[in-house]
Formats: structure tokens, sequence, C-alpha cells
């Protein structure tokens, strides 16, 4: 696969004007993001269905959940930071509580504000989402399954948490043709040796890693958990069962994200190891998202690495 320029936002985009100019209902809501929601063109070929709020983070879920209440289909595009620490009474009560379609956008998630430090860093999320009755929490691999997931999203009627990160994401897949559902996990590896599961841009990663496992004669399967809620047990307790050792891989903190979800999920099974790949419970130091990746062993080589060691533990 050759590089890719295109970040998930600006698929997000693609697709939110397609499905706009075939439903007038969709409607666009920034607070001062449409730049960095790579929403600008969206504003411009569709300057009635875009709202801009302003940086009030609170005001525009409450607003979003009256538009939903109205009938209109709703996504909010804001900095994954605030809109999923500030707005959280909105989110669970005016969104999740009252069951208002609407669809929350956490833009430049994770670590992708790097530099900016732990004011900006949006680890703790999938977390606080998670534990939100009635609110699905997803996170697409690249800009294809962003693709897929936006038009799910655009025919769907339930409220969702949605995570995209902040620049491009080498390919997972060859195209957007791919059978494609919320709540289905994807195996995009088959291995007999080591279960890699990994959610958001991690998936990468975690491919990149298996194809470094398979020169020291090590087969991992990979799974690309894009649903944390609705979550695919079925489909988890099946490759752990296969391997007999899984490892969990997130751009989050270790506390209740992916390694927990798979951790309650394989609660009850015996015989399988797991560790969990994620952000230690600290302020983290500033860089950029690779070289955060690369310090605390979420990149391909490091995540190699701890499955080797894991597996000869």
């Amino acid at each position: 696969m050759g590089k890719n320029n295109i970040a998930n936002r600006q698929a997000m985009c693609d697709v939110l004007i397609e499905e706009g100019k075939k439903n007038p209902a969709i409607t666009v809501l920034t607070s001062d993001s449409r730049g960095s929601a790579s929403l600008a063109p969206f504003a411009k070929e569709l300057p009635t269905q875009l709202v801009e709020v302003g940086i009030a983070e609170q005001n525009i879920v409450s607003i979003a959940a009256g538009l939903a209440h109205m009938g209109k289909r709703p996504f909010v595009a804001s900095p994954a930071c605030f809109l999923s620490m500030r707005s959280i009474e909105q989110i669970k009560v005016d969104v999740a509580y009252s069951n208002k379609n609407v669809k929350l956008v956490g833009i430049s998630g994770g670590v992708s504000y790097g530099a900016l430090g732990m004011s900006h860093h949006s680890l703790q999320d999938i977390a606080v989402a998670r534990a939100i009755p009635n609110l699905q929490v997803l996170l697409p691999a690249d800009r294809f399954e962003t693709i897929q997931m936006f038009k799910a999203l655009a025919a769907s009627n339930e409220p969702a948490y949605i995570r995209l990160g902040r620049n491009p994401v080498e390919d997972c897949y060859d195209s957007a043709d791919y059978p494609f559902e919320i709540g289905k996990a994807i195996e995009l590896r088959s291995g007999q040796d080591v279960a890699l599961l990994a959610t958001g841009e991690t998936v990468r990663q975690a491919l990149d890693a298996a194809e470094l496992l398979e020169r020291q004669g090590i087969t991992a399967t990979v799974l690309n958990v894009h649903s944390l809620k609705p979550f695919d047990s079925e489909t988890v307790k099946r490759v752990a069962k296969e391997t007999g050792t899984v490892i969990t891989v997130e751009e989050h903190s270790r506390y209740n994200g992916l390694g927990a979800a798979v951790a309650e999920t394989l609660a009850e099974e015996t015989g399988i190891r797991q560790k969990i790949i994620a952000f230690p419970d600290e302020a983290l130091i500033t860089g950029s998202s690779s070289e955060l990746f690369a310090h605390y062993g979420l990149d391909g080589a490091s995540i190699a690495k701890t499955a080797v060691a894991f597996l000869g533990a």
C-alpha cells in the first residue's frame, strides 16, 4: 500500500457531504472547529446545514439534542478532550438518557495534540463514554473504515460517540469495499500463537507488529475492534480461545478501555493469558503522536517486542 495522506476527519467530511445532499435533515454542528475537523468543505457545499456554535462545548451538545428532537440528524464535531470531559453531563442526560439521535464526533482524539500535553489529550474518553447507558462508542481504524462507519451512522438512529485522530493513518484496508457492521469486530489477520486486539489508530500498529512477529516465526491474529460498545464478545472469545494469548493495544488509559472490555469478557474463561498495552496512569511526556507511541510502547516494533517477551514468560 502507498503512503496515505488523507486523514480520517477528511474522509468523514466527504461522507457527510454525500449523505447531507441526499438528506437535508443531516446537520453538522461545530465549536469553532470546522477547520480542525476538516469540515470547511461541508460548510461551503451545504451552508444551511451547518451550525457554528462557537467555543461552547456544553451548549453544542444540548443544541444538537434539541435539533434531534425536532427531527434533524445532527453530527457534533468538537475536540475529543473537551467534548468528552466538559460536556459529559449533557451527553449523559440530553443525548443518551433522552435517547436523541446525536452523533458526537471527538476529533483529534487520543494523543493527537501530543505537544500540547495532558490538557489536550483525551485518554479517558472511552472510559467515560463506555459507562453511559444507550451510547455507542466507536473508533475507525483508517480512512476506509471511517467512510464505512459514517455511512452507517448517517442511517442509524442510535446516539453515538465516535473518536477520530488528527493525522493521516496508514491504510489497514485496500478500499472501503468490505462488509462493515457496527458492533462486529473484523479479523484482519489469522494466526495461532497470539491474538492482537486493537481499536482506532492502533490497529495499524498491531498489523505492523504482526508482520514483524511473522519474521520471527510467530503467527498473530489481528482483530480490529472498531466498536467498544456494542462490544463483539463472541468474536473476542473465539480468537482468545484459538490462540490462548491475548494482547490488547489502545491509545487510551489502561483503565476502562479496550483492555478492560476484553478482560470483562474473558473473566469467566479459563486458560487464556492477557496483557494490556496502553498509556500509563500518569501525565505523559510532551511530544508528537509518533514519539509518544514509541516512548510508551504502542508502535509496531514495541508491540512485537512485548509479544515475544509475553509469549516467552
